[in-house]
């Protein structure tokens, strides 16, 4: 059956089309394992088999009655076995970030009734092991991994009983295209978290129209490289990509290891976020501060010539002969240092700074910025590879299928087959963003030349000084962290006199300035309350503030020694600053500005 109208429709696509030994692998004990098509079609129904013999189905598909299961783990490849083993027998996946602390867990697990939950690991065993005393509809715990107290997921896997087969080959043609496949809890910045109810049309339409738009060749050869969480809804949508276009899915081993599993891999295209190419982008500044001479000369000349690039006005032969050499002599070891394959990066979920994707791509690293949000599963709009198809600086062109419209005040509302269902067992908060057909964003945005759109911030961000005056936070933090010397920014000013900040310092960058002024460096709270490096931050401050609007320039700022994190809190998985939780944290710091 090619109808392709259910997620799992893809992986019998693939079956048929593009059967690989490798359609993903994942490293174990160090060695990459690989998974057939095949293989992985056996395991889906199996895994299948042996959820419908635990008394798991959709039951009469109304999402109340579907039964629900959770995973909380890592990227690996059984994360989508499992996905694509509930979604043929109508039972709701709630995935959950490995990150999220044990009271949200509490009460997702309690809000969508989860029966059964896959895990990876011993501290999210632990974890569960905390809730588990307080979730009632709460059965049993399998693990990806063989840990002690827990069964391990392959006892599941059921050579089905005749009857079983039978069940389940009637449960696939029971699902339709308007049921619900997954409930996802997006803790958002800010209040409890919502569950987005996303069906199978949903996700069906975004993959097939994003993968039109784009346009995302099949590729038997192509292979990809996954470390963005799958619990967020864009790599998971993109990995339906895969799997309907026949590119190879490669699990990265942690955030740590992107760099070594890159080269071994040689990915073709791989999805990121901003925080992730910055990194890259100081780790390459880290090392060019070490070369001298002419190397340094060449390399600093190289990032200045990238810094012009603009794919839609080129600057003429003199510019484009000198970046063809730059390209052979300096930008071909960056991309050496992503395996030297890749076609393709797309970038999503927080602003990419300017900066960055002028030099990436005049590096010959493609990178194209696209945006949506999970209500809308989520991709709305994409830079795309066609001829005109991308402008820096904007979030591209909106896909086919998308209806797209600016409210009076910017915000940026969409209608089509990709908008969510509404928000689990909360109507009054579906009725808040969908009105008419449309969904409401939240997002601030502009045209640009009739086609482009470009997002300027978050109406929840947006905030008022005392004055009465507008301001956008997420431009001026954008331009801030050009600085090399800036790691991480938060602009502050609601309600007050004038702009303020909050500034982590790039301690690398930091160390070797004061190494050339020769101020000794003990500590990072004793570097930041040095004269000199407070008076170097006043004059960064200064040369960007006249880029502003004298209402948007920061009249006074506080150091921070440490930088923000998951794990601390100030981060969300998708590494958006959570504002709240910074606001509070550093409250003191904050007074001190207004003080």
């Amino acid at each position: 059956m090619d109808n392709n109208s259910r997620i799992f429709d893809f992986l019998y696509h693939a079956l048929e089309h593009f059967p690989k030994p490798d359609m993903f692998a994942g490293k174990e004990a160090g060695i990459w394992k690989k998974f057939s098509t095949r293989e992985i079609a056996e395991t889906v129904n199996k895994l299948s088999a042996g959820l419908l013999e635990l008394g798991l189905s959709g039951n009469n598909m109304e999402v109340e009655q579907q039964d629900k299961v959770a995973i909380i783990s890592r990227n690996r490849p059984e994360w989508l076995m499992l996905d694509l083993a509930c979604q043929q027998i109508g039972v709701a996946l709630c995935p959950i970030y490995p990150t999220t602390n044990i009271h949200e867990i509490e009460f997702i697990f309690n809000e969508s009734e989860i029966k059964h939950v896959f895990i990876s690991g011993e501290e999210i065993l632990e974890k569960i092991n905390k809730v588990k005393p307080h979730v009632p509809s709460l059965k049993n715990v399998y693990s990806f991994d063989a840990l002690a107290q827990v069964e391990h997921w392959q006892v599941l896997l059921k050579d089905s009983l005749s009857g079983t087969k039978e069940k389940l080959e009637n449960w696939k043609k029971k699902i339709s295209a308007t049921h619900c496949a997954t409930i996802i809890y997006t803790s958002g910045t800010t209040g409890t978290p919502k569950g987005v109810m996303l069906s199978h049309r949903n996700l069906v339409s975004n993959v097939l129209n994003s993968k039109k738009s784009f346009p995302f060749e099949d590729q038997i050869h192509g292979r990809a490289l996954s470390f963005l969480p799958l619990n967020h809804i864009f790599e998971r949508m993109v990995s339906y990509i895969y799997i309907h276009s026949g590119i190879s899915v490669y699990y990265a081993e942690s955030l740590d290891k992107i760099g070594d599993n890159l080269k071994e891999v040689q990915p073709t295209l791989f999805t990121t976020v901003p925080r992730l190419l910055e990194k890259v982008y100081e780790r390459i500044m880290q090392k060019a501060a070490e070369l001298s001479g002419i190397k340094k000369k060449l390399f600093f000349w190289a990032v200045s010539l990238g810094e012009k690039y603009d794919n839609l006005s080129s600057p003429g032969l003199w510019y484009n002969f000198q970046l063809a050499i730059a390209n052979k002599i300096i930008f071909s070891k960056w991309r050496e240092g992503l395996g030297n394959k890749v076609e393709t990066i797309i970038t999503g979920g927080a602003a990419c700074q300017i900066k960055l994707l002028r030099i990436f791509n005049a590096a010959r690293i493609p990178i194209y910025e696209g945006y949506g949000p999970t209500e809308n599963s989520p991709v709305i709009s994409v830079n795309s590879k066609r001829k005109g198809g991308m402008k820096i600086g904007t979030v591209g062109i909106p896909i086919q299928g998308q209806e797209l419209k600016l409210e009076p005040d910017g915000e940026i509302c969409v209608k089509g087959p990709s908008v969510m269902m509404g928000y689990y067992k909360h109507p009054e908060q579906t009725a808040e963003v969908l009105i008419d057909g449309w969904l409401h964003t939240g997002d601030i945005g502009q045209m640009e030349d009739q086609k482009f759109l470009r997002i300027t911030d978050r109406k929840k961000e947006l905030f008022k000084t005392s004055g009465g005056k507008y301001v956008a936070p997420q431009a001026i933090e954008n331009k801030l962290k050009e600085s090399p010397f800036i790691e991480q920014i938060m602009v502050l000013g609601a309600d007050q006199k004038f702009v303020g900040a909050l500034i982590v310092p790039s301690i690398l960058h930091l160390k070797e300035w004061m190494k050339q002024k020769n101020i000794p460096f003990t500590t990072n709270i004793d570097a930041i309350n040095q004269p000199q490096v407070l008076q170097l931050y006043k004059d960064i401050i200064e040369s960007f503030n006249e880029f502003f609007n004298h209402v948007e320039q920061i009249k006074k700022f506080e150091l921070l020694p440490e930088e923000w994190g998951i794990d601390t809190g100030e981060m969300t998985p998708k590494l958006s600053l959570k504002r709240k939780v910074i606001m509070e944290k550093f409250r003191q710091s904050i007074e001190h500005i207004y003080a």
